[in-house]
């Protein structure tokens, strides 16, 4: 919770270098996760509260996590590529790789294999 940064919607995420701006649609959802937190009325640090954790103060385990979104029919995995994939491609990749405490080379396999015709100089559009 203390690691939540409300006015500029980021989160810092574990021992990332920077805080992790937050999407429209994630900021939404995690507004959502606090919402049901603070109908549970816990002194738990964490985000995700569930039954169990509820009453402790330790995190919600990764398979609650996963098992939470079976229903949607998309795996967490699928989730984190398809948002990497988004940001490497209307981003810088070093950017996203220095915000995210990335390799520069862990993110350059999430780059399209399409480039907008207009971002190629003029010799390369001619080959295309």
């Amino acid at each position: 919770m203390d690691d939540i940064e409300s006015i500029n919607r980021t989160v810092q995420l574990g021992k990332r270098p920077h805080p992790v701006p937050m999407d429209l649609a994630s900021w939404s959802v995690l507004q959502r996760c606090l919402a049901h937190r603070e109908s549970q009325r816990t002194d738990n640090p964490h985000v995700i509260v569930t039954k169990i954790t509820k009453s402790g103060r330790s995190a919600a385990s990764t398979a609650y996590v996963s098992h939470i979104m079976d229903p949607c029919g998309v795996p967490p995995r699928t989730l984190r590529c398809t948002r990497l994939a988004d940001l490497v491609s209307t981003l810088d990749p070093k950017l996203v790789a220095a915000v995210l405490g990335m390799d520069p080379e862990g993110v350059m396999i999430y780059l399209a294999d399409h480039v907008e015709a207009g971002r190629l100089p003029e010799q390369c559009e001619r080959r295309h």
